[in-house]
């Protein structure tokens, strides 16, 4: 308790999200707290690195890319947009149903208005399924790919149990057929391959989310190995069409400082955290959503 009330007060700016996980009293969130969705999104750790890899995925396709790049706070408030970027996230596995369908619906009556072309002229439109899919995809395989890559290995069944938590809320995105299994992503990841393509605007993406001050002063450091830690994760061949393999990813040392970091956040629980909110407001013990251990156990 004498480490976890300072670094709680060290992160609650993060934490608090504008929103309050512990209310309705008792409402069940989307997905339950025995699912493979809670144990992996109450990592903060591999959730941030997670989040800036599949950034890096959807900027990748151009329409999204312009779509957000043009439509959005990135540029001006890149804390605060990645803020809002969580907040949702967390809502999705952890808030009560009403609170997540309301914030569906205000995020697809956002989307509705989002409207433009890239320079090269092609149409876009935030609500077109075929972007909200690359989208919804690329940020749930991001996280999962994080925590099995940091923590610990997700084995192929729990990997497509992970995926098929998704579909509800994604469903209420807008999303129409998501990938229900691990071999549906990897068909999607090269269906979508050829539509990739580099940009300036990762760069300079990559160069905000490092320098920019997101985390805490003392957290810095965290903060820049886990930007580069983001670019490590994505899958080689795509990380090419976007133009990132020249980009440093992680050498094998700050492997394993990253991996004794993300493991060691699997034994804190910060009371502002979402994961603790919800299981307050469910009336579960410490100890809930945490059942599921994944296909194997760290060295």
């Amino acid at each position: 308790m004498a480490l976890i009330d300072p670094l709680d007060r060290l992160l609650r700016p993060l934490l608090d999200m504008g929103a309050d996980f512990s209310r309705p009293a008792g409402e069940p969130a989307m997905v339950p707290a025995d699912s493979v969705s809670w144990r992996v999104f109450r990592n903060p750790l591999t959730m941030f690195v997670g989040g800036i890899a599949a950034v890096l995925l959807e900027l990748g396709e151009p329409r999204v890319r312009h779509g957000v790049w043009d439509h959005s706070s990135f540029k001006r408030d890149p804390a605060g947009r990645l803020r809002r970027t969580g907040m949702a996230a967390m809502v999705t596995v952890y808030g009560a149903r009403s609170e997540f369908e309301a914030l569906a619906a205000r995020v697809n009556a956002m989307h509705a208005r989002i409207r433009g072309a890239t320079p090269t002229g092609q149409a876009y439109a935030a609500d077109d399924p075929e972007l909200l899919l690359w989208v919804q995809a690329t940020a749930s395989w991001a996280f999962l790919e994080a925590w099995s890559r940091h923590v610990r290995p997700v084995s192929l069944a729990d990997r497509d149990r992970y995926f098929v938590e998704a579909g509800a809320s994604a469903a209420l995105y807008g999303v129409s057929d998501p990938p229900a299994s691990d071999a549906a992503m990897r068909a999607l990841f090269a269906g979508m391959a050829p539509r990739l393509e580099p940009s300036p605007i990762l760069d300079e993406l990559l160069d905000i989310l490092a320098h920019h001050a997101i985390l805490p002063l003392p957290l810095r450091p965290l903060q820049r190995l886990g930007v580069r830690a983001a670019v490590d994760l994505l899958p080689p061949p795509l990380r090419r069409r976007i133009g990132l393999d020249r980009r440093a990813g992680l050498n094998p040392a700050e492997r394993l400082v990253l991996r004794g970091l993300a493991r060691a956040a699997e034994h804190v629980e910060l009371p502002s955290s979402a994961h603790a909110q919800a299981r307050r407001r469910l009336g579960l013990p410490e100890r809930a959503g945490l059942s599921y251990r994944g296909a194997a156990q760290p060295a």
